[in-house]
């Protein structure tokens, strides 16, 4: 028992023994000739009560400031119980008045609080009180010799009442150390399962049958873009209308666990699963959001981590024999005079050099994981590269244009931007009409976000074909390796940004960049 709780106990018991010394106050001044006393004994009764209650008030005082220690307070309250409760039996007629009987409460209430074998000492000090009292009444007063027996079995009753409280006393120090234990283990597995669900990547909602969120993870606040709050009600309707239509159904029909759906709020997509919480019936579920996203990510690094052995294998055992024939070629070309023999040997160095361009765009993913952010002001970048490719591809500069804000900041790494712009500008040059304004680049802000927009007037990309349009080697041009916009693409999640078609666009093609959020300038 906490220190605490041992002076807590003793303070009720302080307020036991002051309620009794007025009530024995009250009734020996209130019935005090019913009970055949005489005047003498009444003075004295009187005397003696009014001085227990003034005992018990020092008591209680004592118990206040903790002062003497809490083994004398309790000595001193169970033998001035013993003293006074002797000396009144012997002024109110002796053991027939029973008042000895009042000394089993305190001795129980001693056992209890002190759980210790001092209790039986306490019963032998009482026992011998009583057998004292009786004993100089029969010398006396002329008291009954017969009421020994009475006394004896109060005494045996005095050490009955210790032992038992004793024995209570064990029981309950051994179940308050299990209870104590297991409330240690039942926090420690609170804890930790508090622990792990905040720590989970997947989201979890933990929801009552109504359909109050009574615990949620970073990760759910995440998924649906909703940030709940810890001192209030937060119902599922509120965060996830979808989740919570999907919630009712699912109680209607327990099948319906394992749904694939987008949230609407962050459009990331996730796997539903509800876990029924079943406690005196149905009490709740805990709903799991799985995150599909993360998943393919997941996947994502492994193929990339197989791409790299496979890059490596490919620079050291294609591109040397590359060489090597193209190399050849030229030579056998020098000495050809045949047209035929010189076309066939064309078309050899034509396919190295293609094969060479697609090892080589195979180990741009290898950049991928290498990205080194850095502020970058598109309203100055994409000048200077437009500047570049124009002088490369031998452009008129009026073929691109450009619209962007004074100032448009992102966050990005310079050499895959390069290599980005480089690779979608190449096909928005390939199937434009190469006229001024072919070519536009458009540059937005909105919600603390940069899109880049890449649109031609070429004759636009077909529904089929856009579904597969990021899918590597695919490609619908001759001599085109098909990791342009593959590699585009897994260049721009490197840096946090997205790139996607828009199919709603007229005329052309027209791909978007949205850049992450610039922290640097937010």
């Amino acid at each position: 028992m906490a220190e605490e709780d041992l002076w807590r106990s003793l303070n009720f018991f302080g307020f036991y023994r002051l309620i009794l010394g007025g009530l024995l106050t009250v009734l020996a001044v209130t019935f005090g000739e019913a009970l055949s006393l005489n005047s003498f004994e009444q003075t004295w009764i009187f005397r003696i009560c009014l001085a227990y209650i003034l005992l018990a008030l020092a008591s209680l005082i004592g118990i206040r400031r903790k002062s003497p220690d809490f083994p004398l307070q309790l000595a001193f309250q169970v033998g001035t119980d013993i003293v006074v409760i002797a000396t009144l039996s012997y002024f109110s007629g002796g053991i027939q008045s029973n008042l000895g009987m009042l000394l089993l409460v305190s001795l129980a209430a001693a056992g209890l609080i002190s759980r210790g074998r001092i209790t039986l000492f306490y019963a032998a000090l009482a026992s011998i009180a009583i057998l004292l009292e009786h004993a100089y009444s029969v010398l006396t007063h002329e008291a009954v010799i017969a009421q020994f027996l009475q006394a004896g079995i109060l005494s045996a009753s005095y050490f009955a009442v210790a032992w038992l409280s004793h024995t209570l006393s064990k029981y309950a120090i051994a179940s308050e150390k299990l209870a104590f234990s297991r409330g240690v283990d039942l926090s420690n597995m609170a804890e930790a399962n508090r622990l792990m669900i905040q720590d989970m990547p997947d989201g979890v909602l933990v929801v009552d049958e109504r359909g109050a969120v009574r615990q949620s993870n970073p990760s759910a606040e995440r998924l649906l873009g909703h940030p709940f709050s810890h001192g209030g009600v937060n119902m599922l309707e509120d965060c996830s209308p979808l989740l919570s239509a999907l919630f009712a159904a699912w109680r209607q029909n327990k099948a319906l666990g394992q749904e694939v759906l987008r949230l609407p709020g962050t459009n990331r997509p996730v796997r539903v699963r509800f876990l029924p919480v079943q406690r005196e019936g149905f009490w709740g579920a805990v709903i799991v959001l799985e995150d599909l996203q993360r998943v393919q990510e997941q996947a994502q690094q492994v193929k990339l981590a197989a791409l790299g052995r496979l890059t490596a294998n490919i620079a050291h055992e294609v591109r040397n024999p590359l060489s090597s024939i193209s190399y050849a070629t030229e030579l056998l070309q020098e000495n050809l005079q045949d047209p035929a023999q010189q076309r066939l040997s064309q078309i050899i160095l034509d396919n190295t050099a293609r094969l060479n361009r697609i090892v080589q765009d195979v180990m741009q993913l290898n950049r991928r994981d290498r990205a080194k952010s850095e502020v970058l002001d598109l309203a100055q970048y994409l000048p200077r590269f437009i500047d570049e490719l124009c002088q490369t591809k031998r452009l008129p500069p009026a073929t691109i244009n450009i619209s962007l804000p004074a100032k448009c900041l992102v966050n990005f790494d310079r050499g895959h931007l390069d290599q980005i712009l480089w690779n979608l500008c190449h096909n928005a040059l390939r199937y434009s009409q190469n006229r001024p304004g072919s070519i536009e680049l458009e540059a937005r802000i909105a919600d603390d976000r940069v899109s880049l927009e890449i649109r031609d007037d070429g004759p636009g990309i077909d529904v089929e074909t856009a579904q597969k349009l990021f899918e590597p080697f695919f490609t619908t041009a001759a001599g085109g390796t098909g990791l342009g916009l593959y590699i585009a693409r897994e260049l721009c999640d490197a840096n946090g940004a997205i790139l996607e078609l828009r199919p709603e666009v007229a005329t052309g093609a027209c791909f978007r960049i949205t850049f992450g959020v610039n922290h640097a300038v937010a």
